[in-house]
């Protein structure tokens, strides 16, 4: 599940920059910070149980890539 931040890190940089090419240190940069914060999230949001981190970002980055999927084919 944490394998979702490796592709939806380079989609959120790319808009983050708003480049037509992948900015590949600006998307390792926000992986990391996404990954980053996922761990704080999933550790401080319900105080005496830890969340998985993968399930959190399975939550998030899930409708992401399936928005970003329908995005995509909305627009061909």
């Amino acid at each position: 599940p944490i394998g979702f931040v490796a592709l939806t890190a380079p989609q959120l940089a790319r808009r983050l920059t708003r480049t037509p090419q992948l900015p590949l240190l600006n998307a390792g940069l926000t992986g990391a910070i996404v990954l980053v914060a996922a761990d704080l999230a999933a550790r401080t949001l319900l105080p005496p149980l830890e969340i998985p981190v993968g399930a959190l970002t399975a939550l998030v980055g899930g409708p992401y890539l399936l928005w970003l999927l329908g995005r995509r084919t909305a627009t061909r």
